[in-house]
């Protein structure tokens, strides 16, 4: 509750986009893209050439997991989840990328199937290349290909420290890092409401951030809106006390 008893109801701005992502859209987008960072304007110009826009509407996927994997997509606008589906069908959330960010799969990197489930949480443009395009772009720019390697060491980095993460941090302490993740990511300011995360998540889509149960973010949850920590409603989030949460996360508070 806010002060004086009313109820905080935190609007999420709907992202509204063109059919296709405008070019110095896509350009800006590039020259924020791990691989392509850095790049001068005619290696990216020759990137661009290579990319298809694709508009993805609210709730649409973009791949399903299981389906064959030959593309590998930029986030231009929008957001986009990445879920892996449990056994009796359900999804469990793994990631929210945002503009700028790469995902996707093709057999070049060793991965000839989606392993994930990509959906676009809000109206999306999204930039896809296929795997002979960007097979081409490795011989063409080798900076990238470096990159790409750089890329998937470190992801088995993350993947190792991960197991050794979920064994040993409390829950308060995963919850409080996941939604400082998703603050980094999509945190918008907004004077006297706190930092109002524009994603339109559920307690069970931040237990599968966060690797718990969504009972057990209900409860840190509840706790922490009573101490003034974080504010909510239905699928929205706003943190109020940033030194606070990233206290939680390193187990300090």
């Amino acid at each position: 509750m806010a002060p004086g008893g009313e109820r905080r109801t935190i609007p999420l701005r709907e992202v509204v986009l063109p059919h296709q992502c405008p070019r110095p859209v896509r350009m800006d987008v590039l020259s924020r893209t791990p691989y392509f960072a850095g790049l001068d304007p005619d290696a990216l110009d020759g990137i661009d050439r290579r990319m298809r826009a694709r508009t993805v509407r609210a709730h649409e996927h973009v791949y399903v997991a299981g389906e064959p994997a030959d593309a590998l997509y930029v986030v231009a606008q929008g957001a986009v989840s990445l879920a892996h589906v449990t056994e009796d069908g359900a999804p469990t959330l793994t990631d929210v990328l945002v503009p700028g960010e790469l995902f996707g799969a093709m057999g070049t990197l060793g991965e000839p199937v989606h392993l994930q489930t990509a959906t676009a949480l809000v109206d999306t443009c999204a930039l896809r290349i296929g795997q002979d395009d960007f097979r081409a772009v490795l011989r063409e720019r080798p900076v990238v290909a470096l990159r790409v390697l750089d890329d998937v060491a470190a992801r088995l980095a993350r993947a190792h420290d991960d197991i050794g993460g979920q064994s040993t941090d409390t829950v308060p302490q995963r919850v409080a890092t996941a939604l400082l993740r998703l603050a980094d990511k999509v945190g918008r300011d907004r004077p006297g409401e706190g930092l109002l995360l524009e994603v339109p998540l559920s307690r069970a889509d931040l237990a599968a951030l966060a690797r718990t149960t969504p009972e057990s973010v209900s409860r840190v949850m509840s706790g922490w809106k009573q101490q003034g920590v974080v504010a909510s409603g239905r699928r929205w989030t706003a943190i109020l006390d940033r030194d606070r949460l990233e206290q939680e996360a390193r187990g300090s508070a």
